[in-house]
């Protein structure tokens, strides 16, 4: 009598997988595909659970039917994998062009993070694709680091958020100066050199751009003014700064390598 419960069990998980694959491809109307894994999955489910419910009588081949259960759990598993890995992969390329849209008139390593290390983050590009120390990683959103050392496939990348990262910036609009340094809360500090600009949340912050455009060409997004502090002295002016970039879902980046 156990048999019958352990073949309900799979056909169970069986069905539970292919309606969370068929789910989730029904609201992204890929019906070809949902069609060839109902194929697949669901109709062997079906079978064997009408395998399952028989009496026990009539199983006079039980072992076949456990190892047909086995099978289709095993495809079920494989075609759950294969789905989501092409879905990830079309939103890295869906990142890929949001990126290229985003810096059109700069030329770019498409590359992905790999690895996170504190404020800085590994990428699978190198000097073999191009990349090199001090150049600009940007994403469609804005300004994300630095690369501070490239070895032949991987690169490593220093957030703007790091406490030792500091990037000439420009108010947008304004055209006032300052720099922005990172922040152990994930905030940039600005220090605009002009104290009686006139400065209130909202305002977009962006590079101000290096020599050579290395590493970081002008107009690049930096973040947003979040707070304003209170004037301390006549020399400068300070605010809080929010990065345009989201770095705990860094996922698809692009590397600079030239600016027009």
């Amino acid at each position: 009598m156990r048999g019958r419960p352990l073949r309900r069990h799979r056909v169970l998980a069986i069905l539970l997988v292919a309606g969370a694959v068929l789910v989730t491809l029904d609201l992204r109307g890929h019906a070809s595909v949902m069609r060839a894994a109902s194929a697949a999955v669901v109709g062997p489910a079906e079978e064997l659970l009408g395998e399952a419910t028989r009496p026990l009588g009539s199983l006079a081949g039980g072992g076949d039917a456990v190892r047909r259960a086995e099978e289709a759990e095993r495809r079920a598993n494989r075609l759950a994998a294969e789905l989501w890995a092409e879905r990830a992969a079309r939103a890295r390329d869906a990142q890929r062009h949001r990126i290229e849209a985003a810096h059109p008139s700069v030329s770019l390593v498409d590359a992905r993070v790999v690895a996170v290390r504190g404020d800085s983050v590994t990428i699978d590009a190198g000097t073999r694709q191009g990349v090199a120390a001090d150049m600009a990683v940007v994403t469609a959103d804005g300004l994300a680091g630095r690369v501070v050392e490239a070895g032949p496939d991987v690169a490593t990348v220093l957030s703007i958020t790091a406490p030792s990262a500091a990037v000439g910036v420009r108010v947008a609009g304004s055209g006032v100066i300052g720099t922005v340094e990172g922040r152990r809360d994930g905030l940039l500090a600005l220090r605009l050199l002009d104290a009686d600009t006139e400065l209130r949340p909202g305002r977009r912050v962006e590079t101000l751009g290096s020599s050579g455009g290395r590493p970081y060409p002008p107009g690049v997004p930096v973040g947003t003014v979040e707070r304003v502090d209170p004037a301390r002295d006549q020399l400068t002016r300070t605010a809080l700064v929010r990065p345009a970039v989201t770095f705990s879902t860094l996922d698809v980046v692009g590397v600079i390598k030239d600016a027009d």
